[in-house]
C-alpha cells in the first residue's frame, strides 16, 4: 500500500477561506434576488396605481 498516495486535505485556514468565499457568493446572490423582487413589486404597484387613475 506504499504506492497509494494519500489525499491531501487543505489546512484549516484555507477551509475557512473557502467557506467565507461560499458565504459571500451566497449572500451576494441572495441580495440580488431580493432587490429584483423588490423592484418587481414596486413596478407592479406603480402599474396598478396608473391603471386606477384612468
Amino acid at each position: 500500500m506504499a504506492g497509494k498516495p494519500t489525499p491531501t486535505r487543505p489546512n484549516k485556514q484555507s477551509e475557512a477561506d473557502a467557506r467565507e468565499d461560499r458565504l459571500k457568493a451566497a449572500l451576494k446572490a441572495n441580495m440580488a434576488r431580493r432587490k429584483a423582487q423588490a423592484r418587481a413589486r414596486q413596478d407592479a404597484q406603480s402599474q396598478k396605481g396608473k391603471n386606477e387613475e384612468q
